[in-house]
């Protein structure tokens, strides 16, 4: 593995706290109504490399999720994206890194109900000042690659549970992002769904990292290793 914060590792945790005010859901200052979400924790993921988060609902799982894909920022340690530390970085700063570097994919596919699912695709290319015959024929291209071209022009009312999520993916890859992050992505599908899904996540893995956090022991199957919380702390040794 590359070693941390070279610059080449596309995501790396240095001994990362994530606190909260009980009140009000901002960072601490410390007192009494605190919540630790996080402890201490530190990781590396490397590209072609697929790293399982599992853990009991409460242990931290979506929260690093968050700090992994810069859609927040630590009370402490440091997150690195591609050895740059995202604390670093000013809020647009920080969404434009996300932008360029990161795929997300959630659990309730986050699509927007009134564009097709090329559209949805586009999305990203559309806030990067892409043209918009560039970012049409990079969405359908992503959006055969997961089985769904001769669905293009359908919303997402039209589509399955599975299809959606697919239609995600395709989202989360158009920008070629250098990691991808998965937060329960198979929770709302079937078993054999949640493998189809699974898969075209696997897939994607062959270029950048790729980090899946869920309670499903068949999608933590498909990880190269698995990093386990329990109270915001690893215990995976």
């Amino acid at each position: 593995m590359a070693a941390s914060g070279d610059g080449t590792t596309p995501v790396t945790c240095r001994d990362v706290t994530r606190t909260y005010d009980r009140r009000d859901s901002r960072l601490s200052s410390g007192d009494g109504d605190a919540v630790t979400a996080l402890s201490g924790v530190s990781l590396s993921v490397d590209r072609g490399e697929v790293v399982g988060l599992a853990g009991p609902s409460g242990s931290g799982k979506s929260t690093l999720c968050h700090l992994l894909a810069a859609l927040d920022t630590p009370t402490s340690g440091s997150v690195l994206l591609e050895g740059e530390d995202t604390s670093a970085l000013s809020s647009g700063e920080r969404t434009r890194r996300r932008l360029d570097r990161v795929g997300l994919v959630f659990q309730r596919f986050h699509l927007l109900p009134a564009l097709s699912a090329r559209g949805n695709v586009a999305l990203p290319l559309v806030e990067r000042g892409v043209a918009k015959t560039e970012r049409r024929d990079r969405a359908t291209e992503l959006l055969e690659s997961v089985g769904l071209g001769d669905r293009t022009d359908h919303r997402p009312g039209a589509l399955s549970g599975g299809e959606r999520q697919r239609v995600a993916i395709a989202r989360a890859l158009v920008t070629d992002p250098s990691i991808v992050v998965a937060d329960e992505p198979t929770g709302e599908l079937d078993t054999a769904t949640g493998e189809q899904v699974l898969d075209r996540i696997a897939a994607a893995s062959e270029d950048r990292a790729v980090v899946v956090a869920s309670h499903d022991e068949q999608a933590l199957d498909r990880a190269d290793r698995v990093i386990r919380l329990r109270d915001g702390e690893r215990v995976d040794g």
